[in-house]
């Protein structure tokens, strides 16, 4: 699997490699600045990218931005978001098109080789991997809106921990209940925010965007 890395600094970025590389990715890029993380993309277009949010030359957003740009070019390209903080409004656009194949780790997440890896595969093969203090925060923002009024608290347990990147069976695996219970949760959870079924759109994707539109309302 090709990954493409970005981190401007040289031990982390060092380290993620030789990491992505002792769990079978092969590293096709590993650059330190947007502009070439633009041109890595355009270019090389991996199975995933893994992306630091801030970047030289400004140290902003210059990751996001160009993962973004990515992701219009190539609807769906998988990419895993490092940050150091938990910043709503770069999750909110991540997830915006409502496409999957999208994570945002906290960067202690990464010193947890395991969970790091875990999620690079998740994206990469179009699921999501959203860090629990993201998800956690996104749910307390959300959680006097009305759609989301409606949920029981298990359907907000699901939620959070179907926004978090699990599977159905993960899902039921962890709450000590059947799969099948999950699915009718799921159902729930999809019914109650008004998420049809589409070939176009990922309505695990959309239950997350669901909460963080809820925060403009």
């Amino acid at each position: 699997m090709r990954v493409v890395l970005a981190e401007d600094l040289y031990l982390l970025r060092d380290g993620l490699t030789l990491l992505l590389e002792a769990n079978g990715f092969d590293v096709v890029a590993a650059v330190s600045t947007g502009p070439e993380l633009v041109k890595a993309l355009d270019e090389l277009r991996p199975d995933v990218a893994v992306v630091d949010v801030r970047l030289p030359p400004t140290f902003t957003d210059e990751g996001l931005q160009a993962a973004l740009a990515a992701r219009r070019k190539v609807p769906g390209l998988p990419v895993l978001v490092l940050s150091q903080h938990v910043e709503q409004l770069y999750a909110r656009e991540l997830l915006a098109d409502g496409a999957g194949a999208i994570g945002y780790l906290l960067k202690d997440r990464v010193l947890n080789s395991d969970q790091f890896i875990d999620a690079v595969r998740r994206v990469a093969g179009g699921g999501t991997a959203m860090d629990p203090e993201v998800i956690s925060k996104l749910l307390a923002s959300n959680a006097r809106h009305e759609p989301l009024a409606e949920l029981s608290p298990r359907e907000r347990e699901v939620l959070e921990l179907m926004a978090g990147g699990k599977s159905n069976a993960a899902i039921a695996a962890q709450l000590f209940v059947s799969e099948g219970a999950v699915g009718k949760h799921t159902a729930n959870i999809f019914a109650k925010l008004r998420l049809v079924p589409s070939d176009d759109t990922n309505r695990r994707v959309l239950a997350v965007l669901a909460y963080l539109n809820s925060t403009e309302a």
